[in-house]
């Protein structure tokens, strides 16, 4: 009983250290337009970022000793797109020690089983990668696509590839959205799913009725080292323990 509670104390004590270091990292993390009603995103103890080729070369190194804990990695769009950087990132940020996974973006005028084989055939099968992600919003500036779909029509294409991503990664997807697109089609379905909220001037709980969420982006002009101009930052709703959780699952995974 004694060399437990010396193990438990022993775990614990790890795991406040863990923390700190992370805090510490994390403050040279910053926003060149910091928003006050997103000041709790900023104080979370697992930060990350969310990338594409337009963020270029990216120092996956001095970006994780500043605090960047995961990545969340564009990797297709629609049905003939694949980001630019998606390998080089993909790589790099995990030989930095960056926790990753990839994320699709869906075109609206493009057949969803189309879109599901694009990223099935590009998007490795990695047991290390966090779970891909469904980028959902409206996209009214596409010059090929800028109309919007009927909600049926939208949760039908969602259905489809949310299965088929499951189904190529062995991990369920977690779903992105914005405040618009949640309020058209997503208030009330796929209640199963994890989702990553986008809400810059305020909590997410101010955005989205009674959803829950795992990842929160709350600014799109943050400040990270061995990135060049501003990148999307994010937090994980958990704590350190909780994370150190993650991290444990994805390794019984490999």
């Amino acid at each position: 009983m004694v060399r437990q509670r010396h193990f438990v104390a022993a775990i614990l004590a790890a795991l406040v250290l863990l923390g700190t270091a992370a805090r510490a990292a994390a403050q040279s993390l910053s926003d060149g337009k910091p928003h006050d009603g997103v000041a709790a995103a900023r104080a979370m103890p697992v930060q990350g970022i969310d990338v594409s080729y337009w963020q270029g070369d990216i120092d996956w190194s001095q970006a994780h000793n500043a605090g960047v804990r995961f990545a969340y990695i564009k990797a297709t769009e629609g049905g003939d797109v694949v980001d630019p950087k998606f390998l080089q990132n993909w790589q790099n940020a995990k030989n930095a020690g960056v926790v990753r996974g990839a994320y699709h973006f869906i075109y609206w005028c493009r057949p969803a089983d189309e879109q599901a084989l694009w990223f099935m055939l590009n998007v490795p099968q990695d047991p290390d990668a966090l779970p891909p992600v469904l980028d959902l919003e409206w996209n009214s500036a596409s010059k090929t696509c800028p109309h919007h779909v009927a909600r049926d029509v939208a949760l039908a294409k969602i259905k489809i590839m949310l299965d088929a991503m499951q189904a190529h990664t062995g991990k369920q997807p977690i779903i992105y959205t914005d405040p618009v697109f949640y309020r058209d089609v997503l208030d009330g379905e796929f209640t199963d799913y994890h989702y990553w909220l986008r809400s810059v001037a305020a909590a997410p709980e101010a955005k989205y009725y009674r959803r829950s969420w795992a990842f929160w982006q709350f600014t799109t002009t943050g400040k990270v080292p061995g990135v060049a101009g501003r990148v999307d930052r994010n937090s994980f709703n958990g704590t350190e323990a909780d994370w150190q959780r993650v991290l444990q699952w994805l390794e019984a995974s490999r």
